[in-house]
């Protein structure tokens, strides 16, 4: 092999690269928040008693988790555009990567929700505890502080997921590698670079949702294990 490597000229496009892990933390930071909330609905949905709502709960997971992301991504942003709807990419993307983390949320924490003992509901029941109040003390906390790291785990692979974007032309990072490479000619030494920039991403994602479990879980902070 006569190959040398040469990463000056790829790292010469540095803020652009800069500028496309901003974008790729800022899309899976703002999917991450808003798929959490609307797993959180479809959770309690599929655990309520209101039968028409947990069908529509459990059509909407079963659907997003037996297709593509990248046809997601696709439908929605040629869909909303097919609809009058002019949104930028990265609107498409954040849309897109919301209703995908959201169906899988929605599994993670109905596992919670369920994981719940009967004699804390009973409990709750007899201290006259509303429905609602069952569920913003009792149940939801608990629930979600215990499959919480399955969360995180969920979240890092949504930023890593993220990349698929690219195909509709969100500046993310992978967007501005293929374009860094092209100009170029420095394929391998883009795509390594861009490798150690997810590794990166990855890490800093999990310190921030480490950060989120030591304010959110005071018990796990006293043990030491937030995540």
């Amino acid at each position: 092999m006569n190959y040398a490597f040469d990463f000056s000229a790829p790292l010469a496009y540095w803020p652009d690269l800069l500028n496309g892990a901003w974008t790729t933390l800022a899309l899976s930071v703002s999917a991450t928040f808003f798929g959490f909330l609307l797993g959180v609905f479809c959770a309690l949905a599929n655990t309520g008693r209101t039968r028409w709502l947990a069908q529509v709960s459990g059509l909407y997971i079963e659907v997003i988790r037996n297709t593509p992301l990248l046809v997601q991504v696709f439908i929605v942003y040629f869909g909303l555009a097919s609809m009058g709807l002019q949104v930028g990419a990265f609107t498409a993307a954040t849309v897109a990567l919301v209703v995908n983390v959201g169906a899988y949320t929605s599994e993670i924490v109905r596992a919670g929700i369920e994981s719940i003992p009967r004699s804390q509901l009973e409990a709750a029941e007899c201290m006259g505890l509303s429905r609602w109040q069952t569920l913003r003390h009792v149940v939801l906390p608990p629930a979600i502080e215990r499959v919480y790291p399955a969360l995180s785990s969920q979240y890092v692979l949504l930023m890593l997921a993220s990349s698929i974007c690219s195909q509709i032309s969100a500046e993310e990072l992978t967007a501005v590698a293929n374009r860094v490479q092209s100009d170029t000619y420095r394929s391998v030494e883009t795509y390594l670079i861009v490798a150690a920039g997810y590794l990166l991403m990855s890490l800093l994602m999990r310190g921030l949702l480490w950060a989120v479990a030591m304010v959110a879980f005071p018990r796990r902070r006293r043990l030491g294990t937030p995540l």
